[in-house]
């Protein structure tokens, strides 16, 4: 029974799985809900049954772009530096159930277990999956840092609280985590903070080959790119099916990744309540109008939370079988005979 847990499925049961499917509606559906009481909630659902909706289609192609780009990242991450070969129905079956709402630990943790499951040790199962998160922010910082350099150049009304910390803090930040990525035995060595933060700094170094070098891991960094450019360009379509001009895209880019203060694999239920809620808040923060943003955030989370449910279920049974096959394959590994020396 010592390695009841160890060996336990990391897809929940129908019934936890129906009960967590439950709450992250209940949590998405109140946070909306109260976004929208500061607008008027009758007056938005009035507007709701007017949008563009052309617009609402083509934001489903680019969260369709947005989950393939992720898919070849995701893959990139996990063999590079000698890691695991994932194929491609098993990659596209875990990014789709890491994105769905019933990992009550978030994505990463689902990764992390897939991870180890296929034979990969603890240690390197966690780095990899902390790589992926790094990854995910070495694309989408220096593109906020662009944007919100834009933001300021242009002279728009958005508040210096906003443009500043990326303009900034993230070079300075960025040195700090590059010169601590040398240290990192060093920093691993701090009571109470350092191994915490020497398992960041090794997910970092296990990265930066692909940022700076990607060599035969290219389609890693371009992955990760495809994957932001897509999901962005989801919620700039929904924004533009629910108002009569183009967002300003300099601004949408500031407030998505303010928004976005952890990715969305790293939060539980998929984010579900957290997104709702602070999305709109930060579109509003970069002179978004409350309005079209509190509707448009509603749409672009049927599209990539909601809607991504139906492959992420359908991935479920192929998990399942997945994680049969390699319990059988360790049991049969484990109860192999010792192969005998011959004689002298």
């Amino acid at each position: 029974m010592g390695g009841a847990n160890r060996e336990s499925s990391s897809v929940p049961a129908p019934t936890r799985l129906t009960l967590l499917i439950v709450l992250a509606a209940v949590l998405s559906a109140g946070a909306l809900f109260g976004v929208a009481s500061t607008v008027g909630v009758h007056r938005e659902l009035v507007r709701l049954v007017r949008p563009h909706w052309l617009w609402l289609g083509v934001a489903v192609v680019g969260e369709f772009l947005a989950y393939f780009g992720y898919i070849a990242g995701y893959r990139e991450v996990a063999r590079t530096d000698d890691g695991a070969e994932l194929d491609v129905p098993k990659a596209a079956a875990l990014v789709a159930s890491g994105f769905g709402v019933f990992v009550h630990g978030g994505g990463f943790a689902l990764d992390r277990e897939a991870l180890r499951r296929s034979g990969m040790p603890e240690e390197e199962a966690r780095r990899r999956v902390l790589g992926l998160g790094a990854l995910e922010y070495a694309v989408l910082a220096p593109a906020a840092l662009v944007a919100a350099a834009v933001v300021v150049g242009r002279g728009l009304p958005v508040s210096l609280s906003l443009t500043v910390p990326w303009i900034v803090g993230l070079p300075i930040g960025a040195a700090l985590a590059l010169t601590a990525v040398h240290f990192r035995d060093s920093v691993g060595r701090w009571p109470f903070i350092g191994e915490p933060l020497k398992h960041g700094l090794n997910a970092i170094d296990l990265v930066l080959p692909l940022v700076f070098k990607p060599g035969r891991h290219w389609l890693g960094l371009l992955g990760i790119v495809v994957y932001w450019g897509g999901d962005i360009f989801c919620l700039w379509s929904t924004l533009h099916a629910f108002s009569a001009h183009t967002p300003p895209v300099a601004q949408l880019v500031v407030g998505y990744a303010t928004g976005y203060a952890a990715t969305r694999r790293a939060l539980p239920l998929g984010g579900a309540g957290i997104v709702e809620a602070l999305l709109p808040f930060a579109l509003g923060w970069v002179k978004i109008a409350r309005a079209p943003a509190l509707l448009a955030v509603f749409a672009y989370r049927i599209i990539n939370l909601w809607l991504p449910m139906i492959p992420a279920l359908a991935g479920i049974p192929t998990l399942r079988r997945l994680e049969r096959t390699e319990r059988r394959s360790r049991t049969r590994r484990r109860q192999r005979p010792a192969r005998r020396s011959k004689p002298v």
